[in-house]
């Protein structure tokens, strides 16, 4: 239809879905006689004014009367239906009800780009419903073969206790659980803590300060954040959660109190609540620094400062220790208070280190303790200077070892733990806040930005890492062809790989734990640089984990060989799967106001804890 007849200009149309304009059966009627040309000929003289006059009067009075149908409109129109009281607007006579009746509302006006975005919104909300979905698969194995242990095995369909014995993986998985909105999950998980931990706490023996602190106690603080914030909470009253948290770290801080210095002995007897330090004396840097988030957060609740008095002299010690440009050994002696050998690593023993120095200087920043991101600074200073290199002939990015410390040989070997630091150096760039909004807002130095162009290089090789495999899963550990070192025939099985040459891996090295790094920095990175890739790439993961580890009586295995299909599995699903890998995949699908980075912090554990700020309310 030309746009002449239309009865409407364009103009009256509003993009918010506006209504038609009402117009009077005068306006109708003048608009169809007297804009044509009849209206320049015919007005040109009085005979055809009196003409023009009777014409009107004549169409009015057969609207008025005539009412004979019109098949060729009826047609078009029965779709609509019949209404009582109402035959002349149905069978096609023109009558006044025709003008009068109220003007139909366009309907809604998607521009391409909105339709696309709410096509691609619905895209990712599928893919988190399968996220949920093998967390349920997950939690299912657990609680038919081994609900009260600490972690389950598949293949054997039964439990054991590696970790004390204090069911690591009801707590681990409980806040996941909330985040999903799996009320049943909650519910029976809840139900567990409430009547069986207490006892489990006064009575079990050794436990590790640090794997203790992280998981439980970490735990059941974001559970009890979580359900207290939540009126339809399933569970247990949110106190329970709070509660078990003070009884358990009121016996972990023997740790610290039994130790002759700052840095605390690494292995509580609980029942005894006495401490002790590793056969060989030492404890790890990385787990001496990473309890702070815990006990600060524990002290805010309850009132009682001890918690956080006792953490964060290990954090105001190491300020005082020498380091070699902000970079740290892997041992420290709780005897001497001082490191022991020079190995410096951002794997395993050395990783969450760094990532407390900024973690606990964003939930602690209204408390002033700069001196924390003074060191985190410095350390990313020290790790750009002697730990980053490019791999051979393709260019990744990686983060290496020094063995002999800082003036000793260079290592090309990389953890799959060290894939942590992508996210820690986007969040310590912009501190949650989107990429957009700190440049809109002028925020990034040529540091934090130096920074972010590197946390997405290494968040791009920690993905090749796991595409350069047959399985498409990663190893524990990967080695770097580069200018020092080169090896052949230790390749990752992907021949379609672009970097089947860059990327070593050893026989010894080859199993997968299901580990959670890489889609942790995933996450971080898309929260704050808002490109899409970031997703697509843990869902490749996620898929990977589906097709491989997924066991069907429930439950998800480790891998022994990520390299050979089909690959053998090594019969432990570890905590860590339920409580990290898929809370961050199902979060990196979500919306960013589901739990924001600008106001929780994550601990190392993935249980994310409340930023602490001045107008922040005691719960």
């Amino acid at each position: 239809m030309s746009s002449k007849t239309l009865p409407y200009s364009m103009k009256d149309v509003q993009y918010d879905n506006a209504k038609f304009r009402r117009r009077s059966l005068f306006q109708v009627i003048s608009h169809t006689f007297f804009t044509k040309k009849m209206k320049r000929e015919c007005m040109a003289c009085s005979t055809g004014k009196f003409l023009a006059l009777l014409m009107i009067c004549g169409l009015t009075y057969l609207m008025l009367t005539h009412a004979s149908p019109i098949h060729s409109i009826t047609n078009h129109v029965s779709s609509f239906g019949t209404h009582k009281g109402n035959n002349s607007i149905i069978y096609g006579g023109i009558g006044v009800r025709r003008f009068w009746r109220k003007p139909p509302r366009l309907p809604p006006r998607l521009s391409p780009d909105e339709s696309n975005n709410k096509s691609i919104a619905s895209e990712w909300t599928s893919k988190q419903e399968s996220v949920k979905k093998a967390f349920i698969h997950a939690w299912s194995g657990y609680k038919n073969y081994a609900m009260g242990y600490d972690e389950l095995m598949p293949l054997s369909k039964r439990g054991v206790d590696g970790l004390g014995g204090l069911g690591a993986t009801v707590v681990d998985a409980l806040d996941t659980a909330m985040i999903m909105g799996l009320d049943d999950v909650v519910s029976e998980a809840g139900s567990w803590v409430e009547k069986h931990l207490p006892e489990r706490i006064s009575h079990k023996g050794q436990v590790n300060l640090f794997e203790t602190t992280i998981r439980v106690v970490g735990g059941l603080l974001s559970s009890y954040h979580l359900s207290n914030s939540n009126p339809t909470n399933k569970g247990p009253k949110p106190s329970v959660y709070l509660e078990n948290a003070k009884n358990l770290a009121d016996r972990l801080l023997t740790g610290f109190t039994s130790s002759p210095t700052a840095i605390p002995f690494s292995d509580v007897v609980l029942h005894e609540r006495t401490a002790h330090a590793a056969p060989d004396g030492l404890s790890s840097t990385s787990e001496a620094t990473t309890l702070q988030l815990e006990y600060n957060y524990l002290s805010f609740l309850t009132g009682d400062p001890k918690y956080s008095i006792e953490a964060m002299k290990v954090l105001e010690h190491m300020k005082t220790l020498p380091k070699s440009e902000g970079l740290v050994p892997i041992y420290i002696s709780p005897t001497s208070g001082e490191f022991s050998g020079n190995n410096i690593r951002l794997g395993s023993r050395g990783d969450s280190y760094y990532e407390y120095l900024i973690k606990v200087w964003l939930q602690q920043r209204q408390s002033n303790r700069t001196y924390l991101h003074d060191m985190y600074v410095e350390a990313v200073k020290g790790v750009k200077r002697h730990l980053v290199r490019k791999s051979k002939p393709n260019g990744l990015v990686f983060v290496g070892e020094l063995p002999d410390g800082i003036d000793g040989g260079f290592s090309p070997k990389m953890d799959h733990l060290v894939c942590f630091l992508p996210g820690t150096l986007a969040l310590g760039a912009t501190n949650g806040i989107t990429k957009a909004k700190a440049m809109e807002e002028n925020l990034l130095t040529f540091e934090d930005l130096e920074n972010l162009k590197l946390a997405e290089d290494l968040a791009k090789t920690c993905f090749e890492m796991y595409a350069v495999t047959s399985t498409g899963l990663a190893p524990e550990i990967a080695y770097f062809n580069s200018e020092s070192y080169s090896e052949n025939g230790l390749d990752g099985g992907n021949k379609s790989s672009e970097y089947i040459h860059d990327i070593v891996i050893k026989h010894a090295d080859r199993h997968n734990l299901l580990r959670p790094e890489t889609v942790e920095s995933l996450f971080i990175l898309y929260r704050i640089t808002e490109d899409s890739k970031y997703r697509e790439w843990g869902w490749s993961i996620f898929e990977a984990f589906e097709k491989y580890t997924k066991v069907e009586s429930g439950g998800y295995s480790s891998l022994d060989d990520v390299t050979v299909l089909p690959p053998r599995r090594r019969d432990k699903m570890e905590t860590f799967f339920l409580g990290e890998t898929l809370k961050y995949l199902y979060l990196l699908f979500s919306d960013s106001n589901v739990i924001p980075l600008t106001e929780f912090v994550f601990n190392t554990e993935a249980h994310p804890i409340p930023i602490i700020t001045k107008d922040h309310q005691t719960e």
